[in-house]
């Protein structure tokens, strides 16, 4: 149990989260909404946030910009196998550019522990007139 508990604060086997949406393309204004699935790993653990950037990339100069982070305290135990489903609503700005061969938009979500390493999950939406 040490040894799981240990491997589990350095990453290997600990709760991993996937931010699962309605759907890819949204308008600009719209609400983008789903649910954030967190899975349990090798062992309990108490988890204490979890952030969420919606992250324009410029493809061209490969330059990221943070638009808006959703951010959850959340401070609960997730048990070891387990799984739980947490909301997510998030309102896209009413001027925010469109998608194109060189723009695309990127949910990059992480979650974090009281202790050990955090996970990290990312998802793409395309922004549509």
């Amino acid at each position: 149990m040490l040894l799981r508990k240990y491997m589990s604060l350095m990453g290997v086997g600990s709760a991993q989260i996937d931010l699962i949406l309605k759907k890819d393309v949204y308008k600009p204004g719209e609400a983008v909404t789903g649910y954030f699935l967190i899975k349990g790993g090798t062992i309990d653990q108490e988890l204490k946030q979890i952030d969420c950037d919606l992250v324009l990339l410029d493809e061209k100069s490969g330059a990221e910009e943070i638009i808006d982070t959703a951010r959850i305290q959340i401070e609960t135990r997730i048990r070891s196998e387990g799984a739980d489903k947490v909301p997510f609503s998030f309102q896209l700005p009413e001027d925010v550019p469109v998608s194109t061969r060189n723009l695309s938009y990127r949910f990059k979500t992480k979650l974090t522990f009281e202790q050990g390493v955090e996970s990290w999950d990312e998802d793409m939406i395309r922004v549509v007139h």
